[in-house]
C-alpha cells in the first residue's frame, strides 16, 4: 500500500548493520522495493513472549486489541483473527517523518490461510514530528489537563501522547469512514502506535499506485473524477474534510480509487479552519485533474459543493 509522508527531514535508515544519514530522501515519488532487507522486529515491538513460534517474526496481535481497537463488524472474511497466526515482516512500503508503513504477511502457519496487510507505525519520541500538527489538533483535547499541558509543551512524555492521539485519531476516521462508505483501506486493528490496514494492492506483495504516479486515459479519468466526487461529498455532508487531500494520497487499485493517510481528518464544523481545510482539499484535487485535461474538473465549482453540502453555505 503506498502511503504519503512529509519530507525535510534525513533520519538514518538501518541497513545491513550500519548507520546511513543523508542517504534516504523522504520526498521521493516511488516506495521502497519490498523485497529490501530489514531488521527483524525489536524486542520491544514484537509480543514478550515468543516460546514456540513456528516462523515469522512474532505472533499474531489481534488478541492485544480489545474489542474497541478492532475494526467495524462484520469483520471481512480476508482477514486472518486466529490466535495461531503468526505476523511476518516482508519489508518498507513507504517511510516518513511521523509514521513508517511496513508490508506484513499474517498467516496460520501448515495452512493457506493468510492475508497482507499494512502496518503503519507513528514513530516515538525520538524522533522529530507532527510540525503541522497544531491546526488540526484544535478541538482534539483530551480530558488530562496533563496530557495537554505535556502535548502542549512538546516533551517526551508530549509527543508520545500526541503520537499515540493520532494514530487513533487515524484510526477513529477509518472507521468512521468505512461505516459511511467512503473508500478507504478497512481497518483491522490497532495496537498502542501501530495501525493494521487492508493493503491495497495485489496478492503478490505489488502496491496499487498513488493517483499522481498514474496516466489515466479520459474514460478513466472521468470516472476517476466521479468516484472522488461521490467520496468528498459523503464526507462534506457528514461535516468532515480530509485535512491534507492531494493527489498523493489517493490510491488507484485496477480502476478503483481509495482515499489513505486520514490522522488529520477534519470536522468542518467544530474546527475553527474547518472551511479552508475543506477548501484547500477540494482545490488540490480538482486542480490535478483539471491539469489532466478533464472538463469537469473545477475547483471553485468544487469548493462550492462541499460547502454547500457541509452547510457552511
Amino acid at each position: 500500500m503506498r502511503y504519503s509522508a512529509d519530507s525535510d527531514d534525513d533520519y538514518g535508515v538501518t541497513r545491513r548493520g550500519k548507520k546511513q544519514r543523508g542517504k534516504f530522501r523522504y520526498d521521493e515519488t516511488t516506495y521502497e522495493k519490498r523485497r529490501r532487507r530489514q531488521p527483524r522486529l525489536a524486542p520491544e515491538d514484537a509480543n514478550s513472549d515468543t516460546d514456540g513460534l513456528p516462523e515469522g517474526d512474532r505472533w499474531s496481535t489481534w488478541d492485544q486489541s480489545t474489542p474497541t481497537e478492532r475494526g467495524p463488524l462484520p469483520h471481512p472474511d480476508w482477514l486472518v483473527t486466529e490466535l495461531a497466526a503468526v505476523d511476518t515482516e516482508l519489508g518498507v512500503l513507504k517511510t516518513g517523518k511521523e509514521a513508517d508503513v511496513h508490508l506484513l504477511r499474517r498467516g496460520v502457519p501448515e495452512t493457506d490461510r493468510s492475508c497482507l496487510l499494512a502496518a503503519k507505525r507513528y514513530r516515538d519520541a525520538s524522533h522529530r514530528m507532527f510540525h503541522r500538527d497544531a491546526g488540526y489538533l484544535e478541538g482534539r483535547r483530551t480530558r488530562e489537563s496533563r496530557v495537554n499541558r505535556a502535548a502542549a509543551g512538546r516533551t517526551s512524555f508530549g509527543r508520545k501522547a500526541i503520537a499515540g492521539q493520532w494514530a487513533h485519531a487515524e484510526f477513529g476516521a477509518l472507521c468512521q469512514l468505512h461505516g459511511l462508505g467512503v473508500p478507504v483501506p478497512y481497518p483491522a486493528q490497532i495496537t498502542g502506535t501501530e495501525i493494521l490496514l487492508e493493503f491495497i494492492g495485489d496478492d503478490d506483495g505489488t502496491a496499487a499506485p498513488r493517483l499522481a504516479e498514474t496516466r489515466p486515459g479520459t474514460a478513466e479519468l472521468a470516472d476517476l473524477w466521479d468516484q472522488l466526487t461521490e467520496a468528498l461529498v459523503t464526507l462534506a455532508s457528514g461535516g468532515l474534510a480530509h485535512g491534507d487531500l492531494s493527489p498523493y494520497n489517493l490510491l488507484v487499485h485496477h480502476g478503483r480509487l481509495v482515499m489513505i493517510d486520514l490522522p488529520q481528518m477534519i470536522d468542518v464544523i467544530s474546527n475553527p479552519n474547518g472551511s479552508q481545510f475543506l477548501e484547500r482539499d477540494a482545490r488540490n484535487v480538482a486542480s490535478w485533474f483539471a491539469s489532466r485535461g478533464h472538463p469537469g474538473a473545477d475547483p471553485e465549482r468544487l469548493t462550492a459543493l462541499l460547502s454547500e453540502e457541509a452547510r457552511l453555505r
